[in-house]
């Protein structure tokens, strides 16, 4: 057993949520929970970003047992694109075989304000780092038609449908970060097909398409890119106006978990 598995206590969740900036409160509607610091957990790496609190909980959400990760490193932390390879592959190896990523994203379509929710379809990787690079074997040659998997974007469809919420769906554009985007890279995201951009998710979708996990992923609108309707974008903004989709987020996702087979 591994030592992941063992902080499980033998709840045996086969499903796992990342949680973007300012969604941690979903943690506090787990049931029946265990909760353990990343610090307490071998190669999980702590965040240093606010918004973001470092802590593995384990209980129920919709009647299933699962795994919440509230908060992540990312790539800009240290120039790491691979700094969450060791949680997804130990969730791999505990057991876990759903990975459910959130984010929060900045619109690249003014149609899609803030507050909204997009499920990602694809991703366009435009840091241009991948988490796969120096490792070997064949294996990480992986197949990336299907990062988002069809049948859980179906799930994912059908609960906000019986939620009565709003669900836009799209392209996510992953730019390294920290700094925000000029709003010359918008235009450029914008005209290469992307529907969203944020820093995050798609190195922990590579990684977890690696370990043979099926990944959903969801962003949380939380401004209008960089130039579009004259914005400029703050973290403030992004933890402002993610925890005011807070609510909708853990509906969706509640009614989805319930609703897996």
């Amino acid at each position: 057993m591994s030592e992941l598995a063992r902080h499980f206590q033998d709840r045996g969740p086969k499903i796992a949520i990342v949680l973007g900036s300012s969604l941690g409160c979903f943690a506090g509607t787990v049931k029946d929970a265990i909760r353990i610091p990343y610090s307490k957990l071998d190669g999980f790496p702590v965040p240093r970003i606010s918004g973001h609190a470092g802590e593995l909980v384990v209980g129920k959400v919709g009647g299933k047992e699962i795994a919440v990760l509230a908060g992540r490193a990312h790539a800009y932390e240290t120039g790491n694109p691979a700094v969450m390879r060791p949680v997804i592959e130990a969730l791999k190896t505990a057991g876990i075989e759903i990975l459910i990523l959130t984010n929060a994203a900045g619109s690249l379509n003014p149609k899609m304000r803030p507050g909204s929710i997009m499920m990602l379809t694809d991703h366009i990787n435009q840091a241009g780092m991948n988490p796969l690079i120096g490792s070997h074997g064949d294996e990480n040659f992986v197949p990336m038609t299907n990062a988002y998997d069809t049948a859980l974007q179906k799930t994912l469809k059908t609960a906000a449908k019986a939620e009565k919420l709003k669900l836009h769906q799209g392209v996510y554009v992953w730019y390294s970060g920290p700094s925000f985007e000029t709003p010359a890279e918008i235009k450029m995201f914008r005209l290469i097909g992307g529907t969203a951009v944020g820093m995050s998710t798609v190195p922990e979708t590579i990684l977890a398409r690696r370990f043979g996990l099926r990944v959903a992923a969801l962003s949380v609108i939380t401004n209008l890119a960089a130039g579009i309707e004259g914005t400029s974008p703050s973290h403030e903004e992004t933890k402002r106006e993610g925890a005011k989709a807070a609510s909708a987020m853990q509906t969706l996702l509640t009614r989805f978990i319930r609703d897996l087979k």
